[in-house]
């Protein structure tokens, strides 16, 4: 029988892994415009409620999963802002 953290492990690191694409796009083209920040803040803000429960619960493959997702998604919400504002200064600028 497989442990059920081998289940989690595996879960976590697919549903992670799965906000790469869009770290490595945005940092690419520069551009995030398509990104909405209200979902990434809401999705920030439930990242750190699974943080908080994986804590109080001991859920190691929750707590990795979701503070690896949370950088990703911060790292996502800061380029966001970089380069929104880079594109309101070169608007302004044209």
């Amino acid at each position: 029988m497989i442990s059920p953290d081998v289940y989690g492990f595996i879960a976590a690191a697919l549903t992670t892994v799965a906000f790469l694409p869009q770290v490595i796009k945005t940092w690419r083209t520069k551009r995030a415009e398509d990104v909405s920040t209200v979902m990434l803040l809401m999705f920030i803000t439930g990242l750190l409620f699974w943080i908080i429960y994986a804590i109080q619960t001991n859920s190691l493959p929750v707590l990795i999963a979701n503070i690896i997702t949370f950088i990703l998604n911060l790292t996502i919400l800061s380029l966001k802002l970089i380069y929104g504002k880079k594109i309101s200064v070169e608007e302004t600028v044209s």
